[in-house]
């Protein structure tokens, strides 16, 4: 491997890996590791540029700091300003370790054995490959920590006495999404959502709010199968909105997942149950040759075991640390961009998020946010979202074509999926709760109380069956608050003309008022 000492950092350029920069600028911090060392890894979704201006600014997926920021141009250099300036980013980081020499970073470390930058780069090397420097342990400094809280969101931490340091990472080695601190996201928390779904719930009659409940947990099922471009028969709708309805409820391990991969599934005479045993992509095929055309590439299979693990560890012992909606989506998505089955994935990652809500107390007793609903209104979004990191992923990984037409990864990619970036999943999760909470649990409660109020007044005019209420509610719904002339002569032909005047006013008085 060549020395750190020697490594070359370019100057200023106007691309930068096929990325545009808003003017000539010198890449530093993340950008110039990445380019010096020629790592193969997913791009942090902004990097940093010294440009000529005294003003910092972003545009085109770049932070442009000024000339009074500019690093040295050495590994120490980059790497301090990588984590004063842009966070952690686990990824790069245990990439860099990979290909410099240990006894530089050694030598960079007793340099300057008081530094916290210098501690934190020690233990993240350690941490990160799971091999020791050459260094006594370190007798004086104060304890940091190793994620900035005051950059991304992170754990309470435990002390590690070898560097004077507090471990404060939100996951392990095997799994650790990282999510930064956003003002989108600061102002979600702060909103105390929570709170607000359960102010929403204690307005609700206990009658109206059952029903409501049931109501939202059929919406959320059907719509996750929809996502999927699927519609299933009723019975595994219902089935999988009862395992909806008790998410939370068991913790997650190997069986759980297995438990409700069969659910999903319902029929496995086609699909392979339990963990990929080859692997897996999101895409198309070419139709003249059947070759794959990934707009996803699934982690290895051989990867699978750890993955997985790091997921079930995840929701354990650091999930419960963090904000429950960062929580759910760090390990959803995560679920999702692992993609561990042969089918099933994409609900079971949308289960995921109501495991983790309703596991910390998030919803109210008994209702289900219908978060599916709010994603598939929002599909287009919901896919630009999955495609942030996916886009950033396809160019690091390696493959061939099978000969069944799937995909064979034949570089290491693991780490690409333990250590990625959870914010834009994270305030995009959090604007489907919102909505939730805003919209469809009042607005579906406010619904069934109109209705029953609907009810009412036609059986205090005409008694009739309540399917039959129905019937003549549908109708007026679908001809905009007018009984339609093949319905007044067919299921409604007993019905006066004065009685049919008052039921479209009823309706008009209850329904047409917004």
């Amino acid at each position: 491997m060549a020395k750190a000492a020697t490594k070359h950092f370019s100057g200023k350029v106007s691309t930068f890996q096929e990325s545009r920069l808003p003017e000539p600028a010198l890449p530093v911090g993340y950008a110039a590791l990445i380019d010096a060392y020629g790592l193969r890894v997913p791009l942090p979704r902004t990097l940093c540029a010294i440009g000529p201006r005294h003003k910092v600014y972003e545009r085109d997926g770049w932070r442009i700091y000024t000339p009074r920021h500019q690093p040295e141009a050495s590994l120490e250099g980059h790497l301090v300003f990588a984590l004063k300036y842009e966070g952690l980013d686990l990824c790069v980081l245990k990439h860099l370790f990979q290909a410099v020499e240990p006894a530089d970073l050694q030598k960079m470390i007793q340099g300057k054995p008081v530094s916290a930058y210098m501690r934190r780069i020690w233990f993240l090397y350690e941490w990160l490959l799971q091999r020791e420097l050459d260094l006594p342990a370190a007798k004086s400094g104060t304890y940091a920590d190793i994620v900035d809280p005051t950059q991304q969101w992170a754990t309470e931490g435990a002390t590690s006495t070898r560097h004077r340091i507090r471990n404060n990472l939100p996951g392990t080695r095997d799994f650790c999404p990282l999510v930064f601190r956003t003002a989108a996201l600061e102002d979600f928390v702060a909103a105390r959502l929570d709170a607000q779904a359960r102010e929403v719930v204690g307005r609700i009659s206990s009658g109206v709010l059952a029903r409501t409940a049931a109501f939202l947990l059929l919406k959320d099922s059907k719509s996750s199968y929809a996502i999927e471009g699927e519609a299933p028969p009723q019975d595994r709708i219902q089935r999988w909105g009862k395992a909806i309805g008790e998410a939370g409820k068991h913790s997650l391990d190997r069986d759980e997942f297995l438990r409700l991969q069969r659910i999903v599934i319902g029929d496995d005479r086609f699909v392979r149950l339990g963990l990929r045993d080859e692997g897996g992509f999101v895409g198309e095929h070419d139709h003249e040759n059947r070759m794959p055309l990934p707009e996803h590439i699934s982690a290895r299979h051989e990867d699978l075991s750890t993955l997985m693990d790091g997921l079930i560890e995840f929701d354990r012992s650091y999930a419960g640390s963090l904000d429950p909606v960062i929580s759910a989506a760090a390990l959803a998505f995560g679920f999702v961009y692992i993609h561990p089955f042969v089918d099933g994935n994409g609900r079971i990652h949308r289960y995921l998020i109501h495991h983790v809500l309703t596991s910390r107390g998030f919803n109210p007793p008994g209702i289900v946010f219908p978060v599916s609903a709010a994603i598939l209104e929002r599909i287009e979004d919901y896919r630009r979202i999955l495609e942030s990191y996916s886009a950033r992923l396809l160019p690091c990984i390696e493959w061939r074509p099978t000969d069944s037409g799937n995909v064979d990864v034949i570089n290491d990619t693991a780490d690409f999926y333990r250590y990625f970036d959870a914010t834009p999943h994270a305030e995009f999760l959090f604007e489907c709760v919102k909505k939730t909470i805003e919209t469809d649990l009042p607005q579906e409660a406010l619904f069934l109380e109109r209705y029953d109020q609907f009810k009412a007044r036609v059986e205090t005019v005409v008694e009739m069956p309540a399917s039959t209420v129905d019937l003549l509610f549908s109708f007026l719904k679908q001809n905009e608050g007018t009984l339609s002339k093949r319905a007044r002569t067919k299921e409604f032909e007993r019905l006066s003309d004065g009685e049919v005047a008052q039921f479209e006013a009823t309706y008009a008085a209850l329904f047409l008022v917004d």
